[in-house]
């Protein structure tokens, strides 16, 4: 029931929020109108100040703003919001409109946090798997009760690429590529294929065991490498880039009442 009274007020009222979203390597600013994500911009984090005067000044009806940071986000960029907003950082105690039933609930990333929160407020009473391919690959697992279980974590794919060249003498730097074929007839083309299609099979058998045990599952795609991996998994899916800063609305809107 709350979760529903939630989207009644937000969807029959005048909702302005702005989502800042801290990753490893950029700072998303986005901002929602009611619940429809109407404007987005990515900076490096040294631009933040300039991105944050630019969208302030498009769009003056925001009044309240969540800070979710997984890399560095310095306290005065939270001064200089909260001068401007009512803001909430969320963090493992913030309230959340699922159940945490994580072994080490502290310990739970405020990324995962979030898209445990798009879950529970886009598909209520299913069982959803959550696949953010950023950085790196994460599964999170909520069920039809609106419990997070857990899920799963692992190197994302230009981890695994830096990794290759980091830990071997001989192995080059590459960039992301779509490889041509399974069987590489080079080395560049040998790694393409060991790092996109390793990616490929652990997310298909990742999905595979959890249907097994969840045969009505519902998975979500998500994350920086979204586009990229979409058209190589050929099993049903929910692909949505934008899903964690969804999330962050929903917990934003979560902590207004």
């Amino acid at each position: 029931m709350q979760i529903e009274m939630m989207l009644y007020f937000c969807r029959h009222s005048k909702c302005m929020n702005l989502i800042v979203d801290a990753g490893n390597t950029f700072i998303k600013l986005a901002v929602f109108s009611n619940d429809t994500l109407v404007h987005k911009v990515v900076c490096q984090n040294r631009e933040f100040p300039s991105a944050l005067k630019a969208v302030s000044s498009a769009f003056t009806e925001i009044s309240h703003a969540i800070v979710s940071a997984v890399g560095t986000f310095s306290k005065e960029y939270v001064t200089s919001l909260s001068g401007k907003y009512g803001v909430v950082v969320l963090s493992s105690t913030t309230q959340v409109p699922f159940n945490n039933n994580y072994g080490t609930p502290l310990t739970l990333g405020v990324d995962r946090i979030a898209l445990a929160s798009g879950a529970a407020i886009k598909f209520p009473k299913e069982d959803v798997l959550i696949i953010d391919a950023g950085s790196c690959i994460t599964y999170d697992f909520l069920n039809h009760k609106n419990y997070y279980i857990g899920g799963a974590i692992s190197p994302g794919i230009a981890m695994r690429y830096k990794a290759m060249h980091h830990f071997t003498t001989s192995l080059p730097l590459l960039a992301k590529e779509a490889p041509i074929n399974f069987i590489g007839d080079t080395t560049d083309a040998s790694m393409h294929s060991g790092v996109v299609y390793g990616v490929v099979s652990e997310v298909y058998g990742t999905i595979n065991r959890y249907k097994k045990e969840y045969p009505n599952l519902k998975v979500i795609l998500t994350g920086g490498d979204t586009d990229f991996l979409r058209d190589s998994i050929k099993i049903g899916i929910f692909a949505n880039s934008n899903f964690l800063l969804e999330g962050l609305h929903f917990i934003l809107e979560h902590n207004k009442h």
